[in-house]
């Protein structure tokens, strides 16, 4: 399975942010699979951002709730990640992520929040 994130790179504080996983090898709907997005900020640990389930179950991250929104389009197995009200502490490098039977990640989209 690989997964691929895509995005804009810089984004303008207050602007909303929209990044794409596109999952190649395997389906997002396959049985038991949480396709999750994570981040990582200059200098600090990974952050889980919220994630889907196989079935669309939605799995929050209490600290992000209020800001983003976790999608998908199973006829383009493709998981999307809309993040709002951006601000420069958002600068990281996101990543999707699916975890299973097994557990595998993207390479990772570097998004910067300047203006």
């Amino acid at each position: 399975v690989q997964l691929q994130e895509s995005g804009p790179g810089l984004v303008k504080p207050s602007q909303t942010l929209s990044l794409t996983c596109t999952v190649s090898g395997g389906s997002i709907t396959t049985n038991y699979y949480y396709w999750s997005w994570i981040r990582q900020a200059p200098g600090k640990g990974l952050e889980w951002m919220g994630a889907i389930a196989y079935s669309g179950s939605l799995y929050d991250s209490p600290s992000l709730k209020s800001r983003t929104s976790i999608s998908r389009d199973t006829a383009k197995n493709t998981v999307y990640l809309q993040m709002n009200s951006l601000k420069p502490e958002d600068t990281a490098v996101y990543y999707c992520s699916a975890e299973g039977r097994r557990y595998y990640w993207g390479q990772g989209t570097q998004v910067t929040v300047s203006s």
